[in-house]
């Protein structure tokens, strides 16, 4: 049974749209795919995502978990009630990225009232881990 509160759930061209000219965009991150319970995105290793060494930014990485954590949590609120705000991430490392693009998978760990907490995995194309993150989510009422 999918997770998703908004019905109908928003297309994965709407959700592409909605990070027009943010830093989502700037960084090539695109949300590919929505299950019953996880959003998927990908994001290019390219010179927008890469540090000094040519390998995957660290914060590159954080941006996508973070865009894949707060889209999913906002798609599992009734907003017109509430709004979805990152309140912790944390990210572990694991290999590096040299080339192609990452996939970050996010799934939920907790969905309560006031909190979310979002488990983002991110791996190469062929499946190899490349970074862990755990995003915590604060869900508060819009005021009226």
């Amino acid at each position: 049974m999918a997770i998703w509160k908004i019905t109908p759930s928003p297309t994965i061209e709407q959700m592409n749209a909605m990070v027009k000219d943010t830093a989502v965009a700037h960084l090539g991150i695109e949300f590919t795919e929505v299950g019953d319970d996880f959003l998927r995105a990908t994001m290019p290793v390219d010179s927008r995502t890469v540090q000094p060494a040519r390998i995957l930014h660290g914060g590159a990485s954080v941006l996508l978990a973070e865009s894949i954590g707060s889209q999913a949590a906002y798609m599992c609120v009734d907003t017109s009630k509430f709004r979805c705000v990152g309140l912790d991430i944390n990210a572990n490392h694991i290999r590096a990225a040299t080339s192609g693009k990452v996939i970050g998978t996010g799934r939920p760990m907790h969905l309560g009232r006031t909190t979310h907490v979002w488990e983002i995995r991110i791996e190469t194309e062929d499946g190899k881990l490349v970074c862990i993150s755990r995003l915590t989510v604060a869900v508060i009422p819009i005021d009226g």
